[in-house]
């Protein structure tokens, strides 16, 4: 079937008008503004990041990379990650399944919620859980009586990071299982299949490299958060500073070959996370 409906699309493709395909002149040009636009404003300035780096020698770039403080930055960053990822990907799979299987009375309100991060400066969303945990905060005098701490430690950072990056996961899962529809659901409950056999044989199977391309979203904005972070963390040297966070100190102190050097590593980190999106994107365009 799959194969008589694509030979059928290339039947119809072929037999459109050649208007309908831009000139190659006119693609060239679009392609080359593409390349250009992307060239001077993503990729050069990636470059300069290692130029910089390196610019006073590989001893200099190790030290950076080596201090106590950086290392514990990297740390910070990739406890924070561990921890806020899992959590939103639990959230996502949960929101998806209810949005795209279910029918309830306020639905559009929980994708609104959902959505909500994306439209909050990042700033204001760290300032809320200040608002909230810090020791003149609503919960503060309470969690001080009982020696705990969210503001100015891990579970703040974790937070925050948990806060913005939650509809990564569950809006990359909404619009596929909305197109997929409940019908191989349907046909697994009439067979006997119960709701978690169902979805471990069905639902996951269909739903997981769109799972895997949200997971590599909310890992990059993870760890690269900045705003929230940076309210929420009380930028303690050694303690509650995240590889951004270090590195904004780095450069303000005019350290600006250790700053760069670090920088180069979170680069790395997010080139890392790229390979990943395009296996992803790769072995899912070979599963359609």
């Amino acid at each position: 079937m799959a194969g008589a409906i694509t030979a059928h699309l290339s039947r119809e493709a072929s037999k459109r008008p050649k208007h309908i395909t831009e000139a190659w002149p006119v693609q060239a040009v679009l392609i080359g503004i593409a390349v250009l636009f992307l060239g001077l404003v993503v990729l050069l300035p990636l470059v300069f990041v290692f130029v910089e780096a390196f610019k006073k020698g590989w001893d200099v770039y190790a030290a950076a990379l080596s201090d106590p403080d950086a290392l514990a930055a990297l740390r910070m960053t990739l406890t924070t990650a561990l921890i806020a990822v899992p959590l939103n990907t639990a959230f996502g799979i949960a929101a998806a399944w209810a949005i795209t299987k279910f029918r309830f009375r306020g639905k559009n309100a929980l994708i609104t919620l959902i959505d909500l991060p994306f439209s909050i400066s990042p700033v204001i969303s760290g300032l809320v859980f200040v608002l909230l945990f810090g020791a003149q905060g609503y919960f503060g005098p309470w969690l001080d009586d009982r020696g705990i701490q969210i503001v100015f430690a891990l579970p703040g950072i974790v937070l925050a990071t948990v806060f913005v990056t939650v509809p990564f996961v569950a809006r990359e899962l909404i619009p596929l299982m909305q197109a997929q529809g409940v019908s191989e659901e349907e046909a697994a409950a009439s067979l006997g299949a119960r709701g978690w056999q169902i979805f471990w044989r069905v639902t996951l199977p269909n739903i997981k490299w769109g799972l895997l391309y949200g997971i590599v979203l909310c890992n990059a904005r993870a760890m690269g958060e900045f705003g929230a972070v940076s309210v929420v963390s009380g930028h303690i040297r050694g303690e509650t500073n995240t590889l951004p966070l270090h590195i904004e100190i780095l450069y303000n102190e005019y350290q600006f070959s250790a700053a760069f050097a670090v920088s180069s590593l979170l680069v790395m980190l997010a080139v890392l996370t790229l390979i990943a999106k395009s296996v992803v994107e790769w072995r899912s365009s070979k599963k359609a």
